[in-house]
């Protein structure tokens, strides 16, 4: 398990579930909020910017194959141990439920999150059942895709519970997909709006995932005045690009490490299909760019393992 030098825990992947229905969902949703002309347009664009982006990676098309879990299952442990990788914990996985059955499957080598709506109303319930009863390990919210703000005292509860559960919290801030993605609430792309949340729960763990996806300096400022929150580093990262200043992979470590420090910097790839599987190439360039720093092995071994196993109470 260290191919790489270090000791490896992914904080951040996505179970590939296959479900027709899923695709089919989604696209009714654009269909709904834009009409069935703007939301083919909507579909061609985020195409257009994905394909872009395997080639600049030179990864596989996701297969059109159908597979069960199960099967997915063991296609992860395989590659898993041909890549080096110890631990993988899943932020998203088909529902709760069946999230549950796929970790109890290797439960010494998956983890993962309750992703169920934030702002239903059984939300807090539901995340104390996904916790106590199915054994999952945090919560997954993508704020940018809620319909309404994540500051909303609503969702005070949920908080309470987390808090009480001692589990740690994954937000999406930020651009969605390939190709920035439409969000359904502008007020929540921005990891500011959390500044509240974090205040008033100041023992509740927060993950940031992508660098903030866009948001480098309002995430940056969340962390200064919330010693609660931690940044996650999955992802291409490619709304560097996007960026109106030249930003680099080495310059988002450097920052980080020199604001929050390694104590608050947790790896993570967003692996979610195969044949890629876990993205190793993610893994290497971040790898080489903290190495590149001069960092010790100690922290590397705290963004790379330590920490998403001390948020996910692994010891």
């Amino acid at each position: 398990m260290d191919l790489h030098g270090a000791k490896l825990l992914d904080f951040h992947a996505h179970f590939p579930v296959q479900r027709p229905e899923s695709r089919a969902n989604y696209t009714q949703h654009l269909i709904q909020r834009y009409g069935e002309a703007k939301a083919k347009v909507i579909i061609a664009n985020s195409a257009r910017y994905r394909e872009e982006w395997r080639l600049k990676w030179g990864f596989d098309s996701p297969e059109t194959d159908i597979h069960t879990d199960e099967e997915q299952a063991e296609r992860w442990i395989t590659d898993m141990d041909s890549k080096g990788l110890s631990r993988v914990n899943f932020v998203m996985g088909g529902g709760n439920d069946n999230l549950s059955k796929v970790v109890k499957m290797h439960p010494d080598r998956f983890t993962g999150f309750a992703h169920h709506e934030l702002f239903s109303e059984d939300a807090a319930v539901e995340l104390e059942r996904g916790v106590k009863a199915l054994g999952l390990r945090g919560y997954k919210i993508i704020a940018s895709g809620l319909n309404r703000p994540i500051d909303d005292k609503a969702a005070y509860p949920v908080w309470e519970t987390a808090e009480r559960l001692e589990i740690p919290v994954l937000i999406h801030f930020g651009v969605l997909g390939g190709g920035g993605g439409p969000a359904r609430n502008l007020h929540n792309l921005d990891p500011l709006s959390l500044w509240e949340v974090a205040a008033s729960f100041p023992t509740l763990n927060f993950v940031i995932p992508h660098f903030g996806a866009c948001y480098l300096r309002e995430v940056l400022q969340l962390c200064w005045a919330c010693p609660n929150v931690l940044i996650d580093t999955s992802g291409s990262n490619q709304w560097m690009a996007w960026m109106p200043y030249k930003l680099t992979l080495r310059d988002l470590f450097l920052k980080c490490l020199e604001t929050v420090g390694p104590d608050r910097i947790v790896f993570g790839t967003d692996s979610s299909y195969f044949p890629r599987g876990f993205a190793v190439d993610y893994l290497r360039e971040q790898l080489r760019e903290v190495r590149a720093i001069g960092v010790d092995e100690s922290t590397v071994y705290k963004i790379f393992y330590g920490n998403a196993a001390r948020l996910l109470r692994l010891d």
